[in-house]
């Protein structure tokens, strides 16, 4: 199955590869808001965070959510092209494992984001974006990071079998992309209206950001490490769940 499921995920990057402006148009989005809430609206919002806080490295977290919930649209985009176009059919006709090209499509959603990290992160240092977070921190918030686009690419594979169409099957993701705006991602939960600070603070982008800004800047990370974690696998297991059962009515 290894093998299988990494020579279709090899042909799925170098569609990808062909067509780098997947990643660019993903990464550009999410860098503008960057751009627009530092130059413009950074000198009004710094004035409610902590004396020596940096926006630009406040406010990376947010966007770094926000680009993979934008690029996830593209997985349901790809997997209801090959569903439309028949390759799953064609695959289950082959001698390989069923499961074998939907984690490809798995698979490329986790490399092709991480890409698109990389790029926000290069604009980020070029905004001035720094952190003094040792190797563990870095790969803490790389873990977290990855885990939070496997839980959200499950999250993808639903709509991406089961749309009508291809606008369908990536409209899901606007709420994803606006859900970092309803968090302490961009400004802190102390300043929002009661409703809109409960909602802030009960809502799992708000766990994750605060445990990214915390591993990037040395600051204990606390209880909300495992909140995150627990957010994560937590709509993980229930999106492969619900994908998987649309993959077996799928095939079957």
């Amino acid at each position: 199955m290894k093998s299988k499921t990494f020579v279709l995920f090899g042909r799925l990057m170098k569609h990808i590869l062909r067509s780098p402006d997947t990643i660019i148009t993903v990464a550009i989005t999410p860098i503008g808001i960057m751009l627009m809430f530092v130059y413009v609206f950074g000198g009004a919002i710094k004035a409610s965070l902590p004396d020596g806080v940096d926006y630009v490295n406040y406010q990376l977290p947010g966007v770094l959510l926000m680009a993979i919930a934008s690029g996830i649209a593209y997985t349901a985009f790809r997997m209801f092209g090959d569903k439309q176009n028949g390759i799953f059919s064609r695959f289950h006709s082959m001698p390989i494992s069923r499961s074998s090209a939907l984690w490809a499509h798995v698979l490329v959603s986790l490399v092709s984001n991480m890409l698109t990290v990389a790029i926000i992160f290069l604009v980020a240092l070029l905004m001035g974006f720094r952190s003094g977070a040792g190797i563990l921190s870095w790969l803490s918030v790389l873990g977290i990071l990855a885990l939070f686009t496997l839980a959200l690419t499950w999250v993808a594979v639903i709509p991406g079998l089961t749309a009508k169409s291809a606008e369908g099957a990536s409209v899901f993701s606007y709420p994803l992309v606006f859900l970092p705006m309803f968090s302490s991602a961009f400004a802190p939960t102390e300043t929002m209206p009661a409703a809109v600070r409960w909602f802030a603070e009960n809502q799992p982008v708000t766990s994750i950001v605060d445990t990214v800004r915390a591993l990037l800047h040395c600051e204990p990370v606390g209880n909300e490490i495992w909140v995150a974690l627990a957010w994560c696998i937590g709509i993980m297991i229930v999106a492969w769940f619900f994908a998987m059962r649309a993959y077996q009515r799928r095939v079957s």
